[in-house]
């Protein structure tokens, strides 16, 4: 045995004893505070930017010198829309923070955050802005330009987020996403059927084209480029093809909606949010059809006619180059295009796609899934069908019960021009900057195995129709009714999601006045409203369809439960309001109007 080999050997179980120091008895890594807490593949390293932000984070972007903009999540004032930050020390680590733009308060959906050209775009709802970049300015001087305003008369309504890319041409893109689930007369209302075809097309739902360097457009001055998308949050354009790509989040709620045509386990892991290669012209099938990523087919919605099995018209329209499992929410996609840079990645790496899932708020009664940072490699040109996890740990726990759980939210991504990757997330506002390390001629699979096994983690695979269902051994909170049309958006722990839907806990709106509640029940409510000292915008449906002693039992469940003490609601009270409310709809008596003999 030469002495050669005993090094290696010595080696080699150095390393086995390493590697096993920092895993689990199943072969996942602790998670510890090395790289902010986040799970990587081997030879990345991850550092912390900034802790947290004061409007938090949505989409950010890196300018050429390191400045890093960001979308801030929540905007009270004026000048408060983007968030400036530079590292003056090199320390990697922000040291100023600037805040600018905006025309003032915006709902929680401001998105975009793209440099083009020497010019930075953002967006609030309703607006997309841009500035003029100067060199060694961190806050821009140049004034603010108004590029795109979104000038429906509807005002907000949900999937209203304004993402934006470019082509190489002068292009700007923006999504308009659709103001409703499934296209019914009333949104989100069990049993009803869509409308055939569907208005909503002709302005929202779909992708549109327009001049990135004229201001003062509105929506007709555009090219309507993609139509039948339900929802795009994150889309970017692929300069190997030169090709838009963009992730469409599928529609929610088929227990709520369906009770009779779908369980609960369907409605957790279907429909499939689907990654396209969007090309001028295409139809990805909304609000007639889904994608069912198990069968690999685009099927009926019900509200068109479906049961889970009918293919029907949805054969003409296009299938998705990957099918991810039911409300990861895709909020962002970056091409990386920086393996030869400084920091450049492995070359496993060029030319593939990142992408940013958000996290599921609404699959109970089985735990909420994503919350990571994937990874789909290119291929030929394009991308592949296959997918990796990148980024894991955001989360903090496992499993994620309710929304409110998760520590993090990843949202946003960035390439750096030493080409890092930078990851902004929703919830503190928190920035990491991920780097590469290791050695890139050896980088491969052996790198990538701890990855690959969080793919058994509960936030990325596919729940156990019984062992995975959190009321398997114990009643839904509140009942059937809580479980089925309420849990989804409030969660489970009624602390809602910070960011749509508001908490049922501790608020006044709750444990307040009798008769305001039940309205907001049997009416629905949409508008600005403030809960507990927070803003929210955003539209609940009306559920007028439950009997008087189901909204009874729920009332009195969120007002005697999550910390709350108010007292009962009665069946009896809630036909009081319902019969008011019906006396209000109904049209007056026509007068008769006496004749003349």
């Amino acid at each position: 045995m030469t002495k050669f080999y005993i090094k290696g050997l010595i080696l080699a179980l150095l390393a086995f004893v390493g590697f096993t120091q920092r895993t689990t008895q199943n072969g996942l890594p602790v998670q510890t505070d090395e790289n902010g807490g986040l799970f990587l593949p081997e030879g990345f390293e991850a550092t912390v930017v900034v802790d947290s932000l004061p409007g938090r984070a949505r989409h950010l972007a890196v300018n050429e010198n390191g400045d890093i903009y960001v979308k801030a999540r929540f905007v009270r004032n004026e000048n408060e829309s983007v968030i400036a930050l530079r590292d003056t020390n090199g320390d990697g680590r922000a040291d100023i923070i600037k805040t600018f733009g905006g025309l003032g308060r915006e709902r929680a959906y401001g998105t975009a955050m793209r440099i083009y050209n020497g010019y930075l775009y953002f967006s609030s709802e309703l607006n997309v802005f841009r500035y003029r970049l100067k060199p060694g300015e961190l806050v821009p001087s140049s004034p603010m330009e108004t590029i795109l305003t979104d000038d429906h008369k509807h005002g907000m309504h949900e999937h209203i987020a304004k993402p934006v890319t470019f082509d190489n041409e002068g292009h700007i893109y923006v999504a308009f996403g659709a103001a409703s689930n499934g296209c019914q007369p009333k949104n989100r209302t069990p049993n009803m059927a869509g409308i055939d075809p569907c208005p909503m097309l002709e302005d929202h739902g779909g992708i549109w084209r327009f001049d990135a360097n004229k201001n003062g457009q509105t929506q007709k001055d555009g090219y309507r480029y993609a139509t039948g998308l339900r929802s795009v949050v994150g889309m970017d354009w692929n300069p190997v093809n030169n090709s838009l790509y963009a992730l469409q989040h599928g529609r929610d709620d088929f227990l709520m909606l369906w009770a009779e045509k779908y369980t609960p386990w369907q409605s957790a892991v279907f429909p499939a949010e689907e990654l396209f290669q969007v090309k001028d012209g295409m139809n990805g099938g909304w609000p007639y059809c889904y994608y069912d990523q198990a069968q690999g087919k685009k099927l009926l919605n019900p509200e068109y006619g479906g049961d889970g099995k009918t293919v029907g018209r949805c054969g003409d329209y296009e299938k998705p180059l990957i099918g991810f499992p039911a409300h990861w929410a895709p909020n962002d996609i970056l091409f990386y295009q920086g393996t030869a840079a400084k920091n450049g990645f492995p070359e496993r790496y060029k030319n593939g796609a990142f992408i940013a899932f958000h996290g599921s708020t609404n699959r109970a009664p089985y735990p909420q899934a994503g919350y990571f940072i994937g990874f789909v490699p290119a291929k030929a040109n394009t991308l592949s069908t296959d997918w990796e996890v990148f980024a894991d740990g955001f989360a903090g726990v496992d499993p994620i019960v309710n929304v409110s759980d998760a520590a993090y939210r990843p949202m946003g991504i960035a390439m750096g021009p030493d080409g890092s990757l930078y990851i902004a997330e929703t919830e503190k506002g928190k920035i990491w900057r991920v780097t590469y390390k290791g050695n890139k001629q050896t980088f491969g699979a052996a790198q990538l195995a701890q990855m690959e096994a969080r793919k058994k983690m509960s936030n990325i695979r596919d729940p156990d129709i019984i062992t995975d269902n959190l009321d398997r051994d114990k009643p839904v909170a509140g009942g059937k009714v809580y479980g089925v049309y309420c849990s989804a958006c409030h969660q489970r722990n009624g602390l809602g999601d910070s960011q749509r839907f508001p908490p049922l806990a501790g608020s006044e709106w709750v444990t307040g006045d009798k008769k305001k509640l039940i309205t907001v029940l049997l009416k629905g409510l949409e508008g600005p409203i403030e809960v507990k000292g927070q803003s929210y915008n955003n539209a609940m449906p009306q559920h007028s369809f439950l009997k008087d002693e189901d909204l009874a039992e729920v009332l009195t469940h969120i007002r005697q439960n999550f910390g709350n003490t108010a007292d009962a609601i009665t069946a009896g009270e809630v036909n009081e309001v319902r019969v008011a409310i019906d006396k209000e709809a109904a049209p007056a008596p026509k007068r008769k109007t006496k004749t003349k003999r």
